[in-house]
C-alpha cells in the first residue's frame, strides 16, 4: 500500500533496524556468555555501513554512464537496493584481551548492550510516530 512512498521506505528500514538490534541483542549475549571461555573470539554485527552505502549509491549517479541496449550488456552502474542489505556477522580473530586467548571484554560488551537497547526503543518509538502520522491523516 505505501510501497515506493517516503513512508515506505521509512518504516521499511526502521523494522529491519529492530530486527539487526534483536540479532545484535542475541550476539552481545554469545559474546558475554563465554567471557570466560579460553581462546573464544567476539562476534560483532555489520549492517549500518552497509545500509548507508546502499542508500547512497540511489541518490548518486556516475559521471560518464554507459547505455545499455541488450540484456546480455554488463551496466556500468547498478544502485543497490536497500531491502537487500544483510546483516553480517563478524568474528574479531585478531585480538587478544586476556592470557588465555579470550577477547571478550565483559564491560565493553556491557556498553554495547546498552547502546544496542537504547537504539531498539528508539527505532519503535519512530515506527510508532511514523503510524501516529498516518493515524492523524486518517482521522
Amino acid at each position: 500500500m505505501f510501497e515506493g512512498s517516503t513512508f515506505g521506505k521509512t518504516v521499511d528500514i526502521l523494522h529491519k533496524g529492530l530486527d539487526v538490534a534483536v540479532l545484535r541483542r542475541q550476539i552481545i549475549a554469545d559474546n558475554i556468555a563465554n567471557a570466560d571461555v579460553p581462546n573464544f573470539k567476539r562476534s560483532t554485527l555489520n549492517f549500518e555501513s552497509s545500509l548507508k552505502k546502499a542508500l547512497a549509491s540511489e541518490k548518486e549517479e556516475p559521471v560518464l554512464a554507459m547505455t545499455t541496449t541488450d540484456p546480455k550488456h554488463i551496466a556500468s552502474f547498478t544502485p543497490s537496493d536497500y531491502r537487500e542489505v544483510q546483516p553480517r556477522r563478524v568474528l574479531d580473530y585478531q585480538t587478544t584481551a586476556k592470557n588465555n586467548g579470550n577477547n571478550v571484554d565483559a564491560e565493553e560488551e556491557m556498553m554495547a548492550s546498552l547502546n544496542n537497547q537504547l537504539s531498539y526503543t528508539l527505532q519503535a518509538q519512530a515506527i510508532n510516530y511514523e503510524y501516529n502520522q498516518v493515524n492523524l491523516v486518517l482521522k
